[in-house]
């Protein structure tokens, strides 16, 4: 039995593939135990696992978590947002939260990071131990061979992807010289502790030199030549709560049963905190189209005056609703397209930031979605593009195929063959 720490910092797309690969370690015998935001202690602990936190915690004080996400969630300047302003000045904090986790109960015999643990390689230089790290959606590798869609100019990418290599690989050295600044508390905090200053740590340092996990599908990305040769392409680890502890609503499996499937429309976990006008347009797109709908409302208000026919709830598990819908409106995170992935839904796509709008753009080339910027949410082109994505049978053949494809797919088993060869015994 070895020991194994998991951390990340960010939403449940970022924390729910680790607690499916931990569940899975803790059937194999291995200790685990967790070291994240504060926020997610309840979480964890109330699934066994032991907990630690790690800062920071993005609820400020005085504030609320809607307005830090509505600012870190802008195209143009949100990513530089996060690092700059809530990430990065609390390096320190994080680090020393890190190194203590690994350094308690014995010590853990190997660390598991999201990419926005930033001190993870630092600790793990400077105390040895076995290091993986994981990323769950193809933008993160900002590879030339398959180009990602880039928050601030998403229509950009249709025509770089017409350029060739030499034209994507110039535009990746663009990204990384521009971000190459942002890092600079990394490196000084490398300075700080000793160590080498090391590869650019937003685009490259992130990965670890012994093993990286790539939690999606191969359906949505294929093994790149600019990839780490140590990555290992998974499978979707999907997790989405305990049916237990969060049973289907009755009022759900009755609204279901008494009509066609509905479209549901969600947020998922982090933009559902800065929804804007998104039900209420939700709501009268479904009403334009003379469809049944859903919408997961998270914390946020019905709309006022829903009719009969649009339901609202404020968590369901989509492992629970989404084999039983005809499509999902969705912000594109990957944990939402995963989940409609594999159940063979349709989707029509508004994305916010981040991988979001690489996420959508891969849906449309794929054949199973369609997309709609934020800034053109209204309930007319919403009710048009739906309807269009409805009409058409190739969306919903070309999703119940893929859906197949994904069926032999066992993401956190995969992660986990791959952690336990990391843990052999070392012959070095």
């Amino acid at each position: 039995m070895s020991r194994v720490l998991l951390t990340t910092l960010g939403s449940l797309g970022d924390l729910h593939p680790l607690i499916a690969i931990g569940l899975k370690l803790r059937e194999r015998e291995h200790e685990v135990a967790f070291c994240a935001s504060a926020t997610y202690r309840a979480k964890i602990e109330s699934l066994g696992f032991g907990f630690h936190p790690l800062s920071p915690d993005l609820a400020p004080e005085g504030g609320s978590v809607g307005e830090v996400i509505k600012e870190i969630m802008d195209p143009m300047r949100g990513a530089e947002r996060l690092l700059r302003k809530y990430l990065f000045p609390q390096l320190r904090s994080t680090y020393d939260d890190l190194r203590r986790a690994v350094a308690a109960d014995g010590g853990a015999d190997l660390l598991v990071s999201g990419e926005l643990v930033y001190p993870a390689p630092l600790v793990a230089a400077k105390t040895g131990i076995r290091w993986a790290s994981y990323i769950t959606t193809p933008m993160s590798f900002f590879s030339a061979y398959d180009p990602p869609v880039l928050p601030p100019f998403p229509q950009a990418a249709r025509f770089l992807r017409l350029l060739g290599l030499t034209v994507n690989r110039a535009g990746i050295a663009l990204v990384k010289l521009v971000t190459r600044t942002w890092g600079a508390p990394v490196r000084r905090l490398r300075a700080e502790v000793g160590l080498p200053p090391g590869k650019d740590p937003i685009c490259e340092g992130k990965h670890s030199p012994q093993l990286v996990l790539a939690l999606f599908s191969p359906v949505i990305a294929k093994p790149q030549r600019d990839w780490p040769r140590n990555t290992v392409v998974t499978g979707f680890p999907f997790y989405d709560g305990e049916p237990d502890q969060n049973p289907c609503p009755p009022e759900l499996r009755k609204f279901l049963e008494l009509g066609e499937p509905p479209i549901v429309f969600t947020l998922g976990s982090s933009a559902v905190l800065d929804p804007g006008q998104f039900y209420h347009t939700s709501a009268e797109a479904a009403r334009l189209l003379r469809r049944r709908a859903i919408l997961l409302l998270g914390s946020n208000p019905p709309p006022p005056g829903l009719p009969a026919e649009v339901a609202a709830f404020g968590y369901v598990r989509f492992s629970d609703l989404f084999a039983r819908v005809t499509a999902v409106v969705h912000q594109g995170g990957i944990g939402t397209t995963g989940h409609a992935l594999r159940a063979g839904c349709p989707m029509l796509v508004m994305p916010y930031n981040y991988d979001q709008p690489d996420n959508a753009a891969r849906m449309v080339r794929l054949g199973v979605g369609r997309v709609i910027s934020r800034k053109r949410y209204s309930a007319e082109r919403v009710a048009r593009e739906l309807g269009r994505l409805l009409a058409e049978p190739r969306y919903r053949l070309t999703a119940k195929e893929l859906s197949l494809q994904m069926q032999s797919e066992r993401g956190a088993e995969a992660a986990c063959d791959a952690l336990d060869r990391l843990l052999a015994p070392r012959t070095d």
